[in-house]
């Protein structure tokens, strides 16, 4: 008789789980993959348009080093908390309801290592992710111009989302790439420890506090910055005239260009979040757990 066991999985046993996770993600027909790539796209845009809401009202801007600041009357810190607990609703979603993440696969390096997935597979998975992720977000951003949710709050919402754009434009390259480490070794964490759950709500608990750590300390998802960054330049190219009544709240919208999104954040956002979950969480974990598993 098997033993029945309520308690988490031990780390060695969240490796070979993620280890076989890998090997299922890799093997996933493309058509499939590329849909719950869309809904993951989705899911984390929604959890971007809860924390650009929750965070409305209280944004300044620094015109010297684009760093984002509140004044609500709340500390700063407490600002920053509130919104990266409500981001935690993206990765929740994912988990929770099942799609496919770009930052999250990083993970399937462990089975890659493991030469259990060849690079081809793996390069495949990211590639189609990575697509259907910016196709789920972009499609959220065309539903919320056609809402106009920006304008709710007197306008609040939108000057939040310009500023927060803003800010995540007028990076350098290398502050981006190092925001982008920081970001996705916690999204990692955040999924790694979810292969130790028993229950739905151990996921939760799981997912909360790495999620929020990353937002709070503004470090960069790549995924994320596929709705935050697009929805600044659609509400820019679709009612001008919405930018010109907030101009002068947003300093710095010289910026928020299509040409900034892509160099000064996506691309180095993008290898900076590979960084952080293949290297510093998959390949360690793998080295600890199963680089002598077979011996």
């Amino acid at each position: 008789m098997s033993e029945i066991r309520i308690d988490a999985l031990l780390p060695g046993e969240m490796a070979t789980r993620a280890e076989y996770l890998g090997v299922r993600k890799a093997e996933m027909p493309a058509l499939t993959m590329f849909t719950l790539a869309i809904l993951a796209g989705a899911f984390i845009s929604l959890g971007a348009i809860f924390a650009t809401t929750v965070s409305a009202g209280g944004m300044s801007v620094s015109a010297a080093d684009g760093a984002v600041a509140f004044n609500t009357g709340l500390p700063y810190g407490v600002n920053r908390l509130l919104t990266g607990f409500v981001f935690s609703l993206g990765l929740i979603l994912v988990v929770v309801g099942g799609a496919e993440l770009f930052t999250g696969n990083n993970l399937i390096v462990m089975a890659w290592a493991s030469k259990k997935v060849t690079t081809y597979a793996l390069l495949r998975n990211w590639g189609i992710v990575y697509a259907g992720n910016f196709v789920g977000a972009i499609g959220t951003v065309m539903l919320m111009i056609l809402s106009k949710q920006y304008t709710f709050g007197s306008n609040s919402v939108g000057v939040a989302a310009l500023k927060i754009a803003v800010s995540k434009t007028s990076l350098d390259f290398w502050q981006a790439l190092a925001l982008g480490i920081l970001c996705n070794t916690l999204v990692c964490l955040a999924v790694w420890m979810t292969y130790s759950a028993r229950s739905t709500m151990d996921k939760i608990t799981a997912i909360i506090f790495p999620i929020t750590a990353f937002v709070a300390a503004g470090f960069e998802h790549s995924i994320a910055n596929m709705y935050f960054v697009p929805y600044a330049l659609f509400i820019q190219a679709f009612d001008p005239d919405f930018v010109t009544s907030v101009a002068d709240k947003v300093p710095g919208m010289e910026n928020l260009t299509w040409n900034a999104f892509l160099l000064n954040n996506l691309i180095p956002v993008t290898i900076g979040n590979i960084i952080g979950g293949a290297v510093l969480v998959a390949a360690i974990y793998w080295s600890v757990f199963l680089r002598n598993k077979d011996k």
